[in-house]
């Protein structure tokens, strides 16, 4: 039987943009689906909405830009910067609070710097400061997990047509406020002169509802561990992220446990997980080289603790990617690999010119 002979380079087909985002939108349903089991309808509801938007304003702004409309809107970064908002937004979240975060993170994060591939800032990222910063009330509304809420059933959290109404519609305060309570981080951000065990002992939303920010937390994980399986993106910003975080928290915790958390609450109980694999692995806004990625992955680590321990946020990613996508040019100059046949790599202003 004959052969076929081929030279090398031997190259696979590359994937398009659009399967890369397919396969992130795959893998954010694990958490998508601990949050609603958990939370109850509202972060579906939210996601679902985020996307019309997200969807409906690239339309609009590709076709003020005069640009081909399908092949932008195959490209699917729409949907997955809208999915990603619509995950950190809280469940009970107004539906007007979305539509400013999506037409933020869309036209002016997006298409106002040239459209994907030309934003220094991850959109999803800049849509939830302005938000966070803005309409810090709805923002911090979180609704609590089932398994807090008693009303005599397994099942306690609102129903789908009840969470509409309160999305979209006018319903009794005392309805939203009796499914709504601070998140372990504010919390732990905002216990005053309590040590560390007595805030855990007194608080349910630390001693009967943590378990659900674990199982979320862990849902991410495991979406985030696919995309590196299918290689959408490497290890290395996610493992210097966690790794610092832990690294840091650990010293702290070791030099006084009852001021501070330990490790494993840093990475569980927030947006850690989804953080590190969905938000801070954007290759458009992010370091480029495997050198540049565990440098910026440190970083964020570090910015992420200082924040959450001394700073005004109880939940810092966002502030910390952003502050490292700021950086992000400057860490590529300086960690440029060595070009094969070269003896050694370009680095800096001077080694680029």
């Amino acid at each position: 039987m004959a052969l076929i002979r081929t030279s090398s380079p031997h190259l696979h087909k590359a994937s398009s943009t659009s399967d890369v985002m397919r396969l992130v939108v795959l893998a954010t349903l694990p958490g998508l689906a601990a949050m609603t089991f958990f939370f109850g309808w509202g972060t579906l509801i939210n996601v679902i909405w985020a996307v019309l938007l997200a969807v409906g304003f690239e339309a609009i702004i590709v076709k003020v830009r005069k640009r081909p409309l399908g092949f932008y809107l195959k490209d699917y970064s729409a949907v997955v910067t809208a999915l990603l908002l619509g995950l950190a937004l809280p469940p009970f979240a107004p539906w007007w609070v979305t539509l400013v975060g999506v037409f933020v993170a869309i036209v002016i994060a997006k298409h106002l710097y040239g459209g994907l591939g030309q934003n220094p800032f991850n959109p999803a990222m800049v849509a939830y400061a302005l938000l966070l910063v803005s309409f810090p009330v709805q923002m911090t509304s979180w609704t609590l997990p089932f398994v807090m809420i008693d009303q005599g059933s397994s099942w306690n959290v609102l129903g789908f047509f009840d969470t509409l109404s309160v999305i979209f519609g006018q319903v009794a305060p005392g309805l939203v406020d009796s499914y709504s309570g601070a998140t372990p981080l504010d919390v732990m951000r905002h216990r005053g002169g309590l040590t560390t065990e007595e805030v855990w002992d007194s608080l349910p939303v630390l001693s009967e509802g943590i378990g659900a920010w674990h199982a979320v937390s862990a849902a991410y994980f495991m979406g985030g561990v696919f995309l590196i399986y299918r290689k959408v993106f490497t290890i290395h910003t996610p493992a210097a992220i966690l790794i610092t975080l832990v690294v840091i928290s650990s010293m702290f915790y070791a030099v006084d446990p009852y001021a501070f958390a330990d490790p494993f609450f840093h990475l569980t109980a927030g947006a850690t997980m989804l953080g590190a694999f969905f938000i801070a692995t954007d290759p458009v806004t992010s370091a480029t080289s495997n050198r540049g990625k565990i440098i910026f992955g440190i970083g964020i680590g570090l910015l992420i603790y200082i924040i959450r321990g001394w700073g005004g946020y109880p939940d810092a990613v966002a502030f910390a990617v952003l502050l490292m996508n700021l950086s992000a040019p400057f860490i590529d100059q300086y960690t440029q690999p060595r070009t094969y046949g070269h003896a050694k790599a370009k680095r800096g202003m001077k080694g680029g010119a």
